[in-house]
């Protein structure tokens, strides 16, 4: 490709709405431009690193004993329905109407369309385990979208889903597709870490999240893991020990008292003169539209996945004051935030109120809780006495550093990290309410054992830049670079630079590498700076050296500059291609 035709234009100041370094470089560099909130066209450059990505799922999945196969975009409603998905999946999903008023959603995901394709196809154990898998684009109505690539509504997925006759057969595959995505992720340039996650709104038992790990703020989430043993997880599923602290507040009686204007758990510690692990915490959340009360130790954070999978919601978000305000009214009471708790708490409009302790409180003694009084608490308090203690104990707080690895009991370590792909044992979630059955060896029908398998095709390019660039630009890694080469006759009315360049073009063109040819009339420093920001692997400079028969050969990923021979030159661009394609 001669610079000159290549579809790109390259900007001097990065988009005004970008946020992380990707989205920043990718516009600036001319791969992406954004068509309207979470949507993206793709340009050719792009669209040429989305096609080396799928091509290297496809070859490792292929390779694994996948079956590669395309589902409609466009999905029914009925499926939904039958899933019982369509009305709790949540906004996320685009809802639509055809012409003849039946209703329909954009594809978020396919279990329903995969599980009725395979309770149509798979009807005899003799045809299990099978694994079936797409490219696809994908829509979630993100309510916002950031990141650029790294979160839009639109992207494109590999998605894959197994079926099996048994746990045993479900966990081979789901082993063998861990590892084919450590072969994918590593081929294209990028480390990742496999960490326990939650499984959202797809379902299931047992999940694992890939993880691109990194530094720059365009990490989705925290990671925990320990050094001394492989225990890592998302912070939406870690779990920890925790140290011993001090868990009775030491207090003679139990007895109200006043306690103006400390609505803060920092403050009531301070003006009770005892440590925040012997106050028991009341939070008001509203899970999908109904109220829940999180009662945790004073010291710790609810983790809000955590919460809404213990009431089997989708939607999570902190009660506003206002709420809280005609909650209290609502079962006789007037406080404010700060001075709740969970006596006297029943009902919220429609709904009952839920009571979910975390685990932290229930080994407290002579503690500290509301009343729902403002400027009073009680202390001294203790369960079964003088409050009583949620029938619903679950795990909803948020690990921190510094806790004792569940595993080996080291101090756990935290990072952040891009998910890039995700595996799920879903069991018989899906095929169960569908009645997707097989016959098995006895005639007998039984519902598939499914897994599911993703990989964000966009989020693994946008992963690549964040892990891959320095203040000049992208550096692709080799594997997925648009093009492998850069030639750079510094000026092109000179015969002998252009003769030279022109035959190395060729040269590379012959070898099957990827090669583009600045024949643009402009200055070299423009040239280069355009080379450096677009990311090209390698540049090959052809300037006033070349009357010593040299060229400059320049590593993108090292910037390391070397005077070679052209032929030297295309002999070391060949072998570091060939060591990693």
């Amino acid at each position: 490709m001669r610079m000159s035709k290549l579809f790109v234009q390259t900007l001097r100041e990065y988009p005004s709405d970008a946020e992380v370094i990707s989205h920043k470089l990718l516009v600036k560099a001319g791969y992406i431009r954004k068509l309207t909130s979470g949507v993206y066209n793709f340009l050719p450059l792009m669209w040429r690193v989305l096609k080396k990505v799928e091509n290297i799922v496809r070859e490792e999945m292929d390779a694994a004993g996948a079956q590669e196969l395309l589902m409609p975009f466009v999905q029914p409603k009925e499926l939904w329905v039958e899933s019982g998905r369509w009305d709790v999946y949540g906004k996320e999903l685009m809802r639509l109407k055809d012409r003849h008023n039946r209703e329909m959603c954009l594809g978020p995901t396919h279990e329903e369309i995969i599980t009725s394709i395979a309770r149509d196809g798979l009807k005899s154990y003799k045809q299990l385990p099978v694994n079936l898998y797409q490219i696809q684009s994908k829509f979630r109505d993100e309510v916002r979208p950031r990141f650029g690539l790294l979160r839009g509504r639109e992207f494109i997925m590999k998605d894959a889903y197994s079926f099996a006759t048994s746990q045993e057969e479900l966990d081979k595959e789901y082993q063998n597709m861990w590892q084919a995505y450590t072969k994918i992720f590593k081929r294209c340039g990028l480390e990742t870490k496999a960490v326990q996650s939650d499984s959202g709104a797809i379902g299931g038992s047992v999940s694992h999240e890939f993880m691109v790990i990194t530094d720059t703020d365009a990490g989705e989430n925290d990671v925990f893991y320990c050094e001394h043993c492989d225990y890592s997880a998302n912070s939406n599923h870690a779990i920890s020990n925790l140290p011993q602290v001090t868990i009775d507040g030491g207090f003679s009686k139990a007895e109200i008292v006043d306690t103006p204007n400390v609505g803060s758990i920092e403050d009531l510690s301070k003006f009770l003169n005892c440590p925040q692990t012997v106050i028991c915490k009341a939070l008001v959340y509203i899970v999908d539209k109904a109220p829940v009360i999180a009662l945790i130790r004073g010291d710790k954070t609810v983790e809000e996945t955590k919460l809404m999978n213990a009431v089997g919601g989708l939607e999570i978000r902190i009660a506003t004051p206002a709420e809280i305000e005609e909650l209290m009214k609502e079962n006789g009471f007037n406080a404010i935030a700060g001075f709740i708790g969970p006596k006297g708490l029943k009902k919220y409009g429609e709904y009952e109120i839920k009571i979910i302790a975390d685990k932290t409180v229930t080994e407290l003694k002579n503690f500290v809780i509301g009343i729902n009084q403002t400027d009073k608490h009680l202390v001294g308090a203790n369960w079964g006495i003088d409050v009583e203690l949620p029938k619903q104990i679950e795990d909803i707080r948020l690990v921190e550093r510094g806790e004792l690895c569940p595993q080996c009991g080291k101090p756990l370590q935290v990072t952040r990290g891009i998910e890039v792909g995700n595996i799920f044992q879903l069991g018989t979630k899906y095929s169960k309410p569908m009645n997707a059955v097989y016959l098995d060896v006895d005639g007998k029908a039984k519902p598939y054992i499914m897994g599911c398998y993703g990989i964000g095709v966009t989020r693994t390019a946008a992963a690549a830049v964040e892990a891959h660039y320095d203040e000049f630009g992208i550096k692709w890694p080799i594997q997925i670079a648009p093009y492998h080469v850069v030639i750079v006759p510094v000026n092109i009315k000179d015969e002998l630079q252009m003769s030279v360049a022109e035959k190395m073009y060729e040269d590379l063109k012959s070898k099957g590498i990827e090669v583009v040819l600045d024949d643009r009339d402009e200055r070299a420093g423009v040239k280069f700076k355009d080379a450096d920001l677009i990311g090209f692997p390698f540049r090959v400079t052809v300037g006033k050296t070349i009357q010593e028969g040299l060229v400059e050969y320049k590593i993108r990923e090292t910037g390391e500059q070397i005077q070679l021979k052209p032929e030297d030159a295309l002999e070391e661009i060949s072998k570091a291609i060939k060591a990693v394609i």
